[in-house]
């Protein structure tokens, strides 16, 4: 069998597996499988794997829709179902699973937007520790709340007290840090939210990963262009004080890079010696959202 084999099987909500027409006939490469048996959709990829094209019985008398699993040389799978369903590949602890499939909702995106009288997006700031970060997330939600705006802020350091506590400041942590935290902004922006983002993400790889899981236009990345010394001069947390001792290494902008944006949607800078107020910098923001339809059903 050849290394790309295709193999179709079909999913049918039949309440058991071994109902058949009393006079069945056979066709290669089609199986009856229950919708309503998880176990069996989960194991389906794993099935086709490792058996060669199945004999099954046609003319079962309930409904069905055909899913095509091929198996690629290296084990992958590439599944897309006539109902439009997708097996989607993931990866856990570093091991890659393509057994679950996307299960369509009822309500769209397009239909919570249609509810909040809004377009879901995500605005990521992203910039230097002190650069202002969070005073203007707080400051943009609280001006679209006014103007009755539903607004989630994911901020670098509240995401790290539950779903990131388990990482820390080592570079690999760091990017799944900003994954996850990408995975989350993108629900958010799928529910018709407005999430904002507001953390340092210095790599622009980890940054782009994100902007590419949502569609075009819906990552509205917003750069802190505030110098070092800035930064530094404010240090609300005291952690330059610490990087500068030693006593914190890999500390972005100080013994690790800081990779500034090349094409932000938006740069919020210092202008001279005078930095502009978070209100007014969360206003150039909310133009933005305004003259892109954002604030509009």
């Amino acid at each position: 069998m050849s290394a790309a084999a295709k193999f179709s099987s079909v999913f049918t909500s039949s309440p058991a597996v071994d109902f058949v027409n009393p006079q069945p006939t056979t066709k290669l490469g089609f199986a009856k499988i229950p919708a309503t048996s998880i176990g069996s959709q989960r194991n389906l990829t794993s099935i086709s794997k490792k058996l060669a094209p199945i004999k099954a019985m046609e003319g079962s008398r309930t409904s069905s829709y055909e899913v095509d699993v091929e198996v690629t040389a290296n084990g992958h799978a590439v599944t897309n179902g006539s109902n439009g369903s997708i097996l989607h590949e993931t990866s856990t602890n570093g091991r890659k699973s393509t057994n679950i499939v996307w299960h369509k909702s009822s309500v769209e995106k397009i239909d919570r937007q249609e509810l909040l009288q809004q377009k879901g997006c995500v605005i990521w700031i992203t910039g230097l520790s002190g650069s202002g970060k969070s005073t203007v997330a707080c400051a943009l939600t609280g001006a679209l709340h006014a103007r009755g705006k539903l607004t989630y802020v994911l901020d670098g350091d509240n995401v790290r007290h539950g779903l990131n506590r388990d990482l820390t400041f080592k570079a690999e942590d760091r990017a799944e840090n900003i994954r996850r935290v990408g995975e989350v902004a993108k629900l958010f922006s799928d529910a018709g939210i407005i999430c904002i983002a507001s953390v340092i993400s210095p790599y622009r790889k980890d940054r782009d990963a994100c902007r590419s899981i949502l569609p075009d236009g819906d990552f509205i990345e917003v750069f802190m262009d505030i110098p070092l010394r800035v930064c530094e001069a404010r240090d609300p947390k005291g952690l330059y004080k610490l990087a500068r001792a030693g006593k914190i290494k890999g500390f972005t902008g100080i013994d690790d890079p800081y990779e500034t944006p090349l094409n932000s949607e938006i740069v919020l800078r210092q202008e001279g010696e005078v930095c502009p107020s978070p209100e007014t910098m969360a206003g150039k923001v909310i133009s933005y959202l305004e003259e892109k339809g954002y604030l509009h059903a």
